[in-house]
């Protein structure tokens, strides 16, 4: 909802319908996102009191994932740098802080929960980063080559606002070929996990092939 928003992306649909501040209005998509923000962490600390140190470690890690250490300052720096051109160290910094985090706080947290021991959480923080990375790079090309009807949104925005992204950089060739690079790189984090990590399988392989 706050990346929606005219101080941010400004975009008017998102999923194929009318943005939160377009539906209603700016005040209200502030709110709200707020409000699901907050809502994440009421939830996470009214359960069993018996994982309460496993909910502590999990609210840690989404709280600075999604914090001044995390997406907020990648979402600072994708703003303060638009307009001018980043080199390929200084953009992967970016979206690790932008949207990896959030990713890798979302596998970790399954693993603290499960009581994952440190080989396993180091690798799935590897499997994490690189699928990361690899979706915001699919992003970025289905910013420029993907089909507006399939993805629920217009395509061409990274431009018209002369942001960095990994085609403006590599070239889309290059940018595939990273991308799945990165993929293969999760998939190998993997090979210390039986088929009961398969949906984690499934994910990368996702994001290597999607259109939305």
């Amino acid at each position: 909802i706050h990346d929606d928003l005219p101080s941010m992306d400004n975009d008017d649909l998102r999923r194929g319908k009318p943005t939160c501040h377009r539906e209603f209005d700016e005040a209200t998509a502030i709110l709200a996102g707020d409000a699901l923000l907050t809502m994440a962490f009421q939830i996470l600390s009214s359960v069993d009191e018996r994982r309460s140190r496993q909910l502590l470690k999990i609210i840690f890690s989404i709280s600075t994932a999604a914090g001044y250490q995390g997406m907020i300052e990648g979402q600072m720096r994708d703003i303060s740098s638009e307009g001018i051109k980043l080199s390929l160290d200084e953009l992967e910094s970016l979206h690790r802080l932008k949207t990896g985090c959030l990713i890798e706080a979302s596998v970790i947290s399954g693993a603290l929960l499960t009581g994952a021991d440190d080989n396993q959480i180091n690798r799935l923080r590897v499997y994490a980063k690189n699928i990361g990375l690899a979706f915001q790079i699919s992003d970025d090309l289905l910013d420029i080559k993907g089909d507006p009807k399939i993805m629920g949104k217009k395509t061409g925005s990274d431009q018209n606002r002369n942001k960095n992204t990994y085609p403006s950089l590599l070239g889309i060739e290059q940018s595939r070929n990273l991308s799945e690079k990165l993929i293969a790189n999760a998939l190998q984090a993997l090979d210390l996990f039986d088929k009961r990590s398969d949906p984690l399988r499934h994910i990368a392989e996702y994001i290597i092939n999607r259109e939305k």
